[in-house]
């Protein structure tokens, strides 16, 4: 099948433009509806496993869909702290495979000794420990502008209404680098780390310079998520779902405004609300039980 063709998809019931890039993988099933069988042809997204090598040497492999992988391989290593700019990138090369990105630096490093399965979708890989050091996310984050709610909610709009791979095959997470008046960058991965690494290296590669910064992600932020939305200088966090406990702490420490449950008419702020403006006489209500039965609600389907 040709890229940016059309399939008829029985499982969404409407012709579905599919995307020019590879992000995803035509199959057959066999859809089961009332009382009758059918065959289908529909689109799913694609995961697979793509090596990294550095300097010539294999460092590990990442699940993810094979989108972008020279933005995710360059990403993955700004966050881990391998790489501080992208002057000490001497080249990146992605196997016409797509099953490889090799990347030259400018430096010798070494692979970390050890690698730590983190919380996300597919199990993603990090060499960060649970607190990082100051040096990895560059210590507090920084950022004296203000938002009005409906700048935030306007944001969480833009950022459903440009997910065109999810809609055309589900499955999949959306992150975005926002200046607070529209997307700058975006990404979208089965892994919601993923997109945070695509991001973080699409600005290196391509020279994406914002003076203010806010990440907007469809996925919950854990702590792996905020120690790399917090290398990328995110001074306000967004997510559809849920923060963790640990990934609010260090928001507090770090200075980051973390806000949760965000929709296109509400929104929950954990961390330094204070760069969200509100009007001085707005009420604040105590928790109910209609609350909790809100989050029980949203939680369905997290990823």
């Amino acid at each position: 099948m040709k890229r940016g063709s059309t399939i008829k998809s029985k499982a969404i019931d409407q012709d579905v433009p599919l995307p020019a890039e590879p992000g995803y993988q035509v199959v057959s099933y066999r859809d089961y509806r009332g009382d009758r069988w059918e065959n289908v042809q529909s689109a799913v997204v694609k995961e697979m496993a793509v090596s990294l090598t550095v300097n010539g040497e294999p460092w590990l492999s990442l699940m993810c869909t094979p989108v972008d992988l020279d933005a995710l391989a360059v990403g993955f290593l700004f966050n881990e702290g391998v790489i501080q700019s992208i002057d000490e990138i001497a080249s990146v090369r992605v196997c016409l495979t797509l099953d490889n990105v090799d990347v030259w630096v400018t430096h010798a490093v070494e692979a970390p000794v050890r690698w730590r399965r983190t919380s996300g979708c597919t199990g993603g890989m990090t060499s960060v420990g649970e607190q990082p050091a100051a040096e990895v996310v560059n210590s507090v984050v920084t950022g004296s502008f203000r938002l009005p709610p409906e700048r935030i909610m306007a944001l969480v709009t833009q950022l459903f209404e440009m997910q065109d791979l999810y809609r055309q095959v589900g499955g999949v997470h959306t992150s975005a680098l926002s200046d607070g008046e529209t997307i700058c960058v975006s990404a979208d991965d089965i892994g919601r780390h993923n997109t945070l690494d695509k991001i973080a290296g699409r600005c290196l590669l391509d020279g994406v310079e914002l003076s203010q910064r806010i990440l907007i992600t469809t996925g919950r932020v854990s702590s792996e998520m905020l120690q790399k939305a917090a290398r990328l200088g995110a001074a306000i966090v967004i997510s559809r779902t849920s923060p963790s406990s640990l990934s609010i702490q260090m928001a507090e420490t770090w200075g980051i405004t973390l806000i949760g449950y965000a929709r296109r008419e509400r929104f929950r702020v954990y961390t330094h609300a204070e760069r969200i403006l509100a009007p001085t006489d707005a009420p604040f209500q105590t928790a109910s039980n209609e609350n909790r039965e809100i989050n029980q609600e949203d939680n369905k389907g997290t990823l």
